[in-house]
């Protein structure tokens, strides 16, 4: 119990809520883009095969694994469940990224370099440590834990 309260609780406030939310849902389209094709992306099956092609084995596994890290995470951050995972785990998949996919390309977007990537790697890092701040279902379960 003691565990899940260090997990959930946060005293980061409103900036917080500033930072997760827009990020969460940014990150759950991107998701959705590798799962579902939503919004223009290719689903599992295209991303997959783009993934195998650049030496990312199994193709098919790691876009899941990717694409279910950005959707569900990401809408895991928008709503503060479970925030610090969901950061760690999102974070993770964006440091990936930038290894295996951008960093050859240099740091501006223009080139597919890796400044977007760093910049939400940064964003879940300070989320990861501040956590989901008061607005969020995170600060709801800590106080139902505190009640019982």
């Amino acid at each position: 119990m003691k565990l899940l309260n260090t997990l959930l609780s946060s005293k980061a406030g409103v900036a917080a809520l500033i930072l997760r939310v827009p990020v969460g849902l940014i990150l759950a389209a991107h998701g959705a883009q590798k799962l579902f094709a939503w919004f223009g992306g290719y689903g599992l099956e295209g991303t997959g095969q783009w993934m195998a092609s650049i030496g990312l084995e199994p193709g098919y596994w790691l876009a899941m694994m990717a694409g279910s890290a950005e959707f569900f995470g990401g809408i895991a951050l928008a709503i503060g469940l479970f925030t610090r995972p969901a950061a760690v785990v999102a974070g993770f998949t964006m440091l990936i990224a930038i290894f295996s996919v951008h960093i050859s390309n240099g740091l501006f977007m223009a080139n597919n370099g890796y400044e977007y990537a760093l910049t939400l790697l940064v964003i879940t890092v300070v989320l990861a440590i501040q956590g989901a701040g008061s607005f969020s279902l995170d600060n709801v379960l800590v106080k139902k834990l505190a009640n019982k």
